[in-house]
């Protein structure tokens, strides 16, 4: 493969913001009346997905809560991938059950993150034991109970595991991302030194070459981002751009490549914009991702239009 973001390590995708549950610290809004969108749209962002990953998170919303639309997905990915792509679901764990558990395995869903083990969420962690006791019956190992972080531990690994975590003030809060029903509920972090944008699910390394982090975007339905929070214009549509063209032609951006150091406060620096002269309107907004949102908005507008030029997309099809 010639092109260069035809591999990807991580590819973290909330197809549905469906949700059994309605809770105020949710970055994108999920609940029971979250946005959705079609099966056939999903299957357009799977043709657009470069042939070849080492792990593809699915999330939500609750993946659950939209089962039909998830089983039809990991059907369509196992056809894509024939198994050469390590599947990992992210569910808060309600609703899964020992006959759901069994076709999700079925399925090809090899690690299972239970991301509710919080006071946030409805269940306040309370189905924990029982969880556990439903993957130990079904052969899930439960040893490595933290995320699958370190690249050593999800790349070809395709052993069944589990494992849990959950919200807290200092990490994973929506209040660090302000954004969503976080930042409706004023349920946000206070804190414009707190750079979200250097860490884990942060823009860093999201088009690869660290060691330190693993290399991942985020694709927020059909928004392809940077980061799980998102930037406020969306760095291409995954139903009709060829995701690697989309990569390609942000690398070649000042403003997204500060964004891949991890550098927010220099996104202007093309434009003249100091690092203290961002910092100074971070203060003001008191949240990175409030700052971000407020440099898009005043020097992305071209990016948001499509004035700018970007590179031809390719149709996947032809993109051997």
């Amino acid at each position: 493969m010639n092109h260069p973001f035809e591999h990807l390590e991580s590819v973290y995708w909330v197809f549905t913001q469906l949700c059994n549950d309605e809770c105020d610290h949710c970055y994108n809004s999920s609940g029971p009346q979250g946005e959705r969108i079609s099966q056939e749209d999903c299957f357009k962002i799977i043709d657009h997905l470069p042939p070849s990953m080492d792990r593809l998170i699915l999330s939500g919303g609750e993946p659950l809560a939209d089962r039909k639309k998830l089983y039809a997905i990991l059907d369509r990915l196992e056809e894509k991938y024939q198994g050469e792509v390590e599947i990992m679901l992210q569910t808060n764990g309600d609703l899964l059950n020992p006959e759901r558990l069994d076709t999700l395995i079925d399925k090809g869903v090899t690690r299972f993150d239970i991301a509710s083990i919080d006071r946030y969420h409805k269940h306040a962690g309370g189905r924990l034991m029982e969880l556990s006791d439903l993957f130990e019956a079904a052969g899930v190992d439960g040893q490595d109970s933290d995320p699958l972080i370190d690249k050593e531990n999800y790349v070809k690994n395709k052993r069944l595991s589990w494992g849990y975590w959950g919200a807290s003030e200092d990490m994973w809060l929506g209040g660090n991302w302000a954004r969503g029903r976080a930042l409706e509920k004023d349920n946000w972090m206070r804190d414009p030194d707190h750079n979200f944008c250097a860490i884990l699910s942060g823009a860093r390394n999201f088009l690869g070459g660290y060691d330190d982090i693993p290399q991942e975007i985020s694709i927020q339905l059909w928004k392809i981002n940077p980061c799980c929070p998102g930037t406020l214009f969306p760095m291409g549509d995954a139903r009709k751009d060829y995701i690697p063209d989309v990569l390609l032609n942000v690398s070649k951006h000042p403003v997204f490549q500060a964004l891949q150091k991890g550098e927010p406060w220099e996104m202007g620096k093309h434009l003249g914009i100091s690092r203290q002269e961002a910092k100074v309107k971070t203060q003001a907004v008191e949240n990175i991702c409030l700052y971000c949102d407020q440099f898009f908005q005043e020097n992305m507008q071209d990016w948001n239009t499509g004035t700018f030029t970007p590179l031809p997309v390719v149709n996947p099809s032809s993109a051997d």
